[in-house]
């Protein structure tokens, strides 16, 4: 009887052991899924940033922000709501931040340094339509963004982000021509 109850244990533990490794293994396959998605979004994504049409955006936007005698608005909004929808989609872990801050950590921090450099345009912006949400996911994105460089530089002894290094992205921005090599 006493090898019986051996077995039965054996049986059920051995039953245990297969459940969770079959369990574990399901669950590595679906996150290497997840990681496979967030990577072709972010391809599609970082191709559509350098479409025509959103090169010549971010060349108008790049060149109003750096204006020192700016008009009171931009006249093309579609940068910003570019990155807004990057930030949702990065906030909601559709996309994996360090994957995103790969492919646009650079453009997100300068944008938004200059957004709200010397006044803070998103603020003014979310008291006069009275909207607290204006731009809400570009601003999380863009403080995740410099956050997560800065731990990078901070383990490679490197310097932080500066307005010189924004300050030369969006003259870079603003000198590009629609169809000109990005690089």
């Amino acid at each position: 009887m006493a090898a019986l109850d051996v077995a039965e244990w054996a049986t059920i533990i051995g039953t245990w052991v297969l459940v969770v490794g079959t369990l574990s293994f399901a669950y590595w396959q679906l996150r290497q899924a997840q990681r496979l998605h967030s990577a072709t979004t972010v391809l599609e994504l970082r191709e559509r940033f350098y479409s025509p049409r959103m090169r010549k955006a971010r060349r108008e936007f790049s060149t109003w922000l750096l204006d020192k005698a700016r008009h009171d608005d931009a006249t093309n909004w579609e940068v910003g709501v570019f990155f807004e929808q990057l930030g949702f989609l990065t906030r909601s872990r559709v996309l994996e931040k360090q994957m995103v801050w790969n492919a646009f950590g650079t453009w997100v921090a300068a944008y938004h340094y200059f957004l709200t450099h010397p006044q803070n345009l998103i603020e003014r912006w979310r008291k006069e339509g009275n909207d607290p949400l204006v731009f809400r996911e570009f601003d999380w994105l863009a403080h995740e963004m410099v956050s997560f460089e800065a731990r990078l530089l901070t383990r490679s002894g490197g310097s932080d982000y500066s307005v010189d290094d924004a300050k030369y992205v969006l003259e870079a921005e603003s000198r590009q021509g629609a169809d000109s090599d990005p690089f």
